[in-house]
């Protein structure tokens, strides 16, 4: 293993631009718009260098780095706070019930109600590992590494998680879920509208976006078969977040129908089993991999690596540049 999770730099500008470009559109958090990129790195950098140790609204870029290479082949994100300088807004399913006396009948209709119910919640999104290297637990390496950097900073981050998974997107790049409902009412296709909202932010939504509940039964067949379903790419996402205690209780991103999971921040499993070790000497041992951390906010870094007591593998050592007498923080597999 030659990977380790950091923090981002200005100078990944590139790579991201570069991974960005090969999403497929729909992945609002990694646009392929390097001033929207820039914007983000530099809020990035802000956030790492707040030393008050307090919940605001911070963005935290993580990147996947090649350690002999130096090339960054993924990227996630942490959002300490959504919804609190512009509303964060999500369709919550929800069931209206009536009964008629008269034909001794109920009615069950199922309805998206536009909600800004998880305003306030802290966020894990942007996760994207570049395509040649999705092999050897890298995927899961990326994902479980914001769990950890969370643990070692908890006062910044709310006692809820969420996770917004990406929905159907067709060969075309369009959206079934966007194109029966919300397309109906901003004159754009999904693809102008996610960029749009990729650099521009979600007060269009605000200003046009009908506020009455929408009836699924009304909707097409394809645009009701899209409404809580990830798109292909982001089942093993789906799988990792349900792994991790989070769940879909009923919300859906507004663009895509896509599932937003949610999970107790204290008992997401990375971050409730995660132990703090001091290593006492560095030595090959066959104990199973976990993954482990070391240092805090820009000095933050992950890998796997193997823990046998205080013993830890020299390999994850060098990646984390610890020795005899450093602490870490172990999650295991």
């Amino acid at each position: 293993m030659t990977f380790r999770m950091r923090a981002a730099r200005t100078s990944d500008l590139a790579a991201l631009y570069e991974m960005a470009k090969l999403t497929g559109g729909g992945f609002t958090n990694l646009p392929p718009d390097k001033p929207s990129l820039i914007a983000k790195l530099d809020r990035s950098a802000k956030a790492f260098a707040r030393i008050d140790d307090t919940l605001g609204e911070d963005l935290f870029v993580l990147v996947l780095e090649n350690a002999e290479t130096g090339q960054v082949r993924g990227t996630c994100q942490i959002f300490s706070q959504v919804g609190m300088s512009a509303p964060f807004y999500s369709y919550r399913i929800g069931t209206l019930t009536q009964h008629s006396k008269e034909l001794a009948r109920t009615f069950r209709a199922d309805m998206l109600t536009l909600s800004t119910d998880l305003e306030g919640a802290s966020e894990v999104g942007g996760l994207f590992l570049h395509p040649r290297e999705r092999a050897g637990g890298l995927g899961m390496l990326i994902a479980r590494s914001r769990y950890l950097f969370i643990r070692q900073h908890r006062a910044r981050f709310a006692n809820t998680t969420i996770a917004e998974l990406r929905g159907l997107i067709d060969e075309g790049g369009g959206s079934p879920f966007w194109d029966g409902v919300a397309g109906r009412f901003f004159g754009m296709n999904f693809q102008e509208a996610d960029e749009f909202n990729a650099i521009h932010g979600h007060q269009f939504i605000a200003d046009l976006m009908p506020k009455h509940p929408v009836y699924i039964a009304m909707l097409s067949e394809p645009a009701r078969a899209a409404i809580g379903l990830p798109h292909p790419s982001g089942r093993a996402a789906m799988r990792m977040l349900e792994g991790e205690g989070f769940s879909a209780d009923g919300y859906v991103d507004i663009f895509d129908g896509g599932p937003t999971m949610r999970a107790n921040t204290d008992r997401i499993r990375s971050i409730a089993d995660a132990k703090t070790t001091t290593i006492g000497r560095v030595a090959a041992n066959e104990a199973p991999r976990a993954i482990v951390s070391h240092g805090t906010l820009e000095s933050f870094v992950a890998t796997w690596g193997c823990v046998d007591g205080d013993s830890l593998d020299p390999e994850a050592a060098g990646l984390l540049n610890v020795g005899a007498g450093d602490e870490i923080l172990v999650a295991p597999q």
